[in-house]
């Protein structure tokens, strides 16, 4: 698997976050969505990988710069038929590393509260995240997990 800075010019990453976008407003009240689209991502402070196994895309993720020791993950996403084998930790030990040679100390995340994603957090938990109050921009909300890591 080759994992890589992606500039989300390609067709097939921005339908893959389409789909992204989509399935989480399904899941979670419009209010309660924090998924970025393809112009959130592509703001300067944000880095996005893709992960690709012989040229098909299979995984995402992305590092938002909340401040210079403090940075959040986002668009965490493995292609669904893919899911529970593997790519998404490769993707997060990826990102965490990048992070650290970022500078950042510390490491946050908003992921849903629901059933649904707890397959997500429990991948968190095992990469050392702990649960933890809102940060930065984001409220109390009961469709919500924060989550954060030390360094």
């Amino acid at each position: 698997m080759i994992i890589a800075v992606d500039d989300l010019s390609g067709p097939e990453i921005a339908e893959f976050l389409e789909e992204h976008v989509q399935q989480m407003r399904s899941l979670t009240p419009l209010e309660s969505k924090h998924a970025l689209d393809l112009d959130g991502l592509r703001k300067p402070e944000v880095t996005f990988w893709s992960a690709l196994e012989e040229d098909t895309l299979v995984g995402c993720g992305a590092l938002k710069m909340l401040d210079p020791s403090h940075a959040e993950l986002k668009s965490m996403r493995t292609r669904p038929i893919r899911q529970r084998s593997g790519i998404a930790s490769m993707l997060l030990r990826h990102i965490i590393a990048e992070a650290e040679a970022m500078g950042f100390t510390r490491l946050s995340l908003e992921t849903g509260s629901a059933e649904f994603f707890l397959p997500a957090r429990r991948l968190y938990e095992k990469f050392g995240f702990q649960y933890c109050e809102p940060f930065a921009d984001y409220r109390p909300d009961p469709n919500s997990a924060f989550m954060t890591r030390t360094m």
